[in-house]
Order: structure tokens, then C-alpha cells, then sequence
């Protein structure tokens, strides 16, 4: 599960909340849970995406406050251990492409970049004065007396001499952009902030020993990599090694690669040597498209083009996330109508890491609030949870009306599940569950579909399904809480 959304309030209470509710995450069948970034950023209301000072967890005083906008360290580390106590694995957020906050400028050689094509120079070079030393007098060295300055980035956003703001690409020896990101606007090398130069030896040093660090000093259980894209591959697949190597428990990564070509992110990840997984940003918007075209999208191509189709053990699929929820810079926010059907698709087929967005579950905050889901979502949660084992038989005949079975096994008791949704009028499919669950009586979860189905004696029967609607359907005996025993 993706345990924030953007506008969290910033009570310093999160980890507290991530303690209490470990209990109910258990019952929900989450095994995993992905924090937002916990070291200090530029302010106590930064998301935390404006990278600060990396060693601070919620410890010093910098940028005016002690904790971050989710709690200090010893929160931090209490929610980390309440959650391993509930045997729930916790995955950081990492952001390793940039810096913010700097706490002091200085002058040095830079080039104006063309932003819409980072390979055009638009100037010789000239002196600025750019926001890149990060000194961090708050920590006074704990941990690490490593100190940034301008040679430990490639590019920054302004020159404070003229004030005049752009991309800035910084001179100097064997710096340039790296040729190892991506292609997207000639290079993508910079985003934001002051870039960080992922090729430079004392650069990747550092940021290698405050890994092993962290993972020391936290016993997180993997991390969520941020815009990757933007960072050298080659230094990456040598970071997530080497975090691997450093640590005596199996780790889980899994990289931000905003992109919809599958062929790039799978290029990324033959790249790095399948070190880590990507998140499927292709069916993602399968799953807004779909949305927004409502009857007119072909349910049959629900998975084309997804990174599920192509390489599903490196593959972590999602609905929506805090980038692209309303107001953020990738707004591709899945209709709230389709958001079950999208959500049965990663939570009760058999290939994927599925998570959970905390948006979705629990509702989104801010200017234009939206509210959450869990009515429509625990349903899908408790059948993933109890029944979605076994075998899985698609019927994906009709562009309108399109089905699965998980026909269950015998190390579950009562699993099996037969998913059937729609995008336009009603209609019915036949599903087989497998001669094992012959006459067995099921029932949809979801309480879009009343009554209940007999199978017949080989195991298969007609299910049928509302207009517009999804219905999930499980054996009267499934060992669900009898909350949801709606027949």
C-alpha cells in the first residue's frame, strides 16, 4: 500500500497513525507498506520531495523545525517496528535525483540550456550564482562531514545574480548531462533543484555509504526509487547492488519511470541487470483511457502495451498515486466509476506486486477534497485476501463484458473467484472454476449482483454482471469476515 497522498496534514502525527493502524492493515491483507520520503526537506510542509538533508530523519533543527512533516525519528522508527511486529514490510521513498534548500550560493561557470531540448547550448559559458552548497549546520557532521558544492551537480534552476530563472547547466571537468537517462526532451537528465551529478566518484560514494546507512539505521525492507529517468542507470543498478550486498535480509526496490512506452522501461530494467522493479505506468493509463471513454474502450485491450504483459516478475502495478491525483504535474486520475474494475484487475489476477493508494482507500485532503473508497475496496481487498488463489482462466471475448476466474487450491480453504465487469449494458459470462468446485454455491462480494450462483457438475456456470458495473463473486463458504456474507 502507498501510505500517503499529497495533502496530508502536517500534524508530525503520520507515524503515529502508521502504528495504530498496523493492526487493521493486517486485516486488510496489505503486506507492505511504502512511506513517503522521512528525511528533513525544505520546509515542515514539504511533502518531503524537496530534498534536504538526507541524514536527517527528524532529529536536528534545520529549515526551522525538528521533525519532518510526518513525525521525528524516534516516530519513525517506533511505526517501522510496530509494522515489523505485525509482520508488514515497510519500503522508504527515496530521492537520490536532486537537492533543495541549500544553504548557500555560489558562483561558478554554467550554460543556459534550451528546456524544450537539453542538447541545444544557448549561451558560452558565464559566471552565476546558483543555491549549491548544502553545508547542513543544523547536523554539525553527525553521521557524515560530507558537505556539497557546485561540482556535485550537473544543472541548477536559477542564477541569483540576475535573478532570472531556467536550466543552467553547471561547467566544468567530464561534467556534462549523463547519456544514461532518458531520451524525453533530447535528455532528461535535469528536473528540478540542483541536479545531482550521479557520476561523480565522490557523489556516488556518498550517497552508497548514506544507504547502507539508512538501511542500518531504519531496517526499512526495501525502497521506492523517485524519477529514475532522471538518473545516470549505470549508478542506479550499482546503488541497488550494493544495498543488496550491505544488507542480511532480502530487500524490495521498485523505481518511479514515468513513461508509457514498455519498451523503454523494459530496456531499463535489462539495463540495470533486473535489479529492481518498475512500476506499470502503461496500464495505469490503460486504466484512465478506459475511464474516460467509458462503452467506446475495448475491455479486451485492458492489458495491452502494460509492462504485466511483458516482464510481470519486475512489475508493480497501480491505479493512481500522489502524482497523478488532481492538482499534481501528472494528473491522470482514474474515473471513479472504473476504479473497481482497475483495482480487481491488480488486486485478483495472478501477476504483479499490487498496491493500494492511500488516496483511493482513504480519501484525498486539500482545497478539493475526494472521498475515499474503502466501502468499495475492502470487498476486493477480503477476496484477494481469502480466495484469489489457484489457477487463473480468462474470458476476454466481448469489448464490453470481460471475466476471469482464480479457481482456487487446496492449501486455501473455500478459495476460488470469478470476476466479471462491464462498461456498458449488462450481460453474463461463462466462467469454469474447475470440477473441485462443482455445485458449490457463490455469491458476489461486492453486492452489485443479489442471490447466488450454482456451479454445475463440471464447475462452470453463467455469471452475470450490472450495467456499467464490476461483480466479484466467491463461494458461500470463503472464510471472509461475515460482514461481507451479503446473499
Amino acid at each position: 500500500m502507498q501510505g500517503f497522498e499529497w495533502y496530508l496534514e502536517s500534524s508530525g502525527n503520520y507515524y503515529d497513525w502508521l502504528s495504530k493502524n498496523a493492526r487493521e492493515f493486517v486485516k486488510m491483507g496489505v503486506g507492505g507498506v511504502w512511506i513517503p520520503p522521512c528525511y528533513k526537506a525544505t520546509s515542515v510542509d514539504d511533502v518531503g520531495y524537496g530534498a534536504y538533508d538526507l541524514y536527517d530523519l527528524g532529529e536536528f533543527n534545520q529549515k526551522g523545525t525538528v521533525r519532518t512533516k510526518y513525525g521525528t525519528k524516534s516516530q519513525l522508527k517506533r511505526a517501522i517496528s510496530v509494522l515489523h511486529r505485525h509482520n508488514i514490510q515497510v519500503y522508504a521513498d527515496v530521492v537520490l535525483n536532486h537537492k533543495a534548500g541549500a544553504d548557500n550560493t555560489e558562483t561558478f561557470k554554467a550554460v543556459k540550456i534550451n528546456p524544450k531540448n537539453r542538447l541545444i547550448q544557448e549561451s558560452e559559458p558565464y559566471d552565476i550564482q546558483g543555491w549549491t552548497s548544502f553545508t547542513f549546520p543544523g547536523r554539525k557532521g553527525k553521521y557524515s562531514d560530507f558537505t556539497w558544492n557546485f561540482e556535485h551537480f550537473t544543472a541548477v534552476d536559477s542564477d541569483v545574480k540576475t535573478g532570472e530563472n531556467g536550466i543552467f547547466r553547471i561547467i566544468g571537468e567530464h561534467k556534462n548531462f549523463s547519456p544514461n537517462v532518458s531520451k524525453d526532451l533530447g535528455n532528461y537528465d535535469y528536473l528540478m533543484f540542483a541536479d545531482v551529478d550521479c557520476r561523480n566518484k565522490e557523489v556516488m560514494d556518498e550517497l552508497i555509504k548514506w544507504g547502507e546507512w539508512f538501511l542500518k539505521e531504519t531496517d526499512v525492507d526495501g525502497m521506492r526509487m523517485d524519477a529514475i529517468k532522471h538518473i545516470d542507470s549505470a549508478f542506479m543498478g550499482a546503488f541497488v547492488r550494493q544495498m543488496r550486498l550491505f544488507s542480511d535480509k532480502p530487500l524490495y526496490f521498485v523505481g518511479e519511470y514515468w513513461s508509457r512506452d514498455t519498451k523503454e522501461l523494459a530496456d531499463y530494467i535489462e539495463s540495470t541487470r533486473d535489479v529492481l522493479a518498475l512500476f506499470d505506468v502503461p496500464l495505469h493509463f490503460n486504466f484512465y483511457k478506459a475511464s474516460q471513454e467509458g462503452s467506446a474502450y475495448d475491455l479486451r485491450t485492458i492489458l495491452d502495451g502494460s509492462l504485466l504483459n511483458l516482464d510481470p516478475i519486475n512489475t508493480a502495478t497501480f491505479v493512481d498515486n500522489h502524482d497523478s491525483q488532481p492538482g499534481q504535474s501528472l494528473f491522470s486520475f482514474v474515473d471513479r466509476w472504473f476504479k473497481p474494475h482497475a483495482y480487481s484487475i491488480i488486486l485478483l489476477r495472478q501477476d504483479g506486486y499490487p498496491c493500494l493508494f492511500y488516496g483511493d482507500y482513504y480519501g484525498i485532503g486539500g482545497e478539493h477534497p475526494i472521498e475515499g473508497m474503502k466501502q468499495e475496496l475492502d470487498p476486493l481487498l477480503a477476496a484477494r485476501k481469502h480466495c484469489a488463489y489457484g489457477e487463473q482462466v480468462d474470458n476476454f471475448k466481448s469489448p464490453n463484458l470481460i471475466g476471469w476466474t482464480r479457481q482456487g487450491d487446496s492449501k486455501h480453504y473455500g478459495s476460488g473467484v470469478a470476476v466479471v465487469m462491464s462498461n456498458a449494458s449488462s450481460g453474463a459470462l461463462e466462467l469454469n472454476l474447475g470440477k473441485h468446485n462443482a455445485n458449490k454455491l457463490f455469491f458476489d462480494i461486492t453486492g452489485n449482483t443479489k442471490g447466488s450462483i450454482k456451479l454445475n457438475s463440471e464447475g462452470v456456470a453463467h455469471f452475470p454482471c450490472a450495467p456499467g458495473k464490476l461483480s466479484v463473486f466467491i463461494r458461500q463458504d470463503a472464510p471472509v469476515p461475515r460482514k461481507f456474507k451479503v446473499f
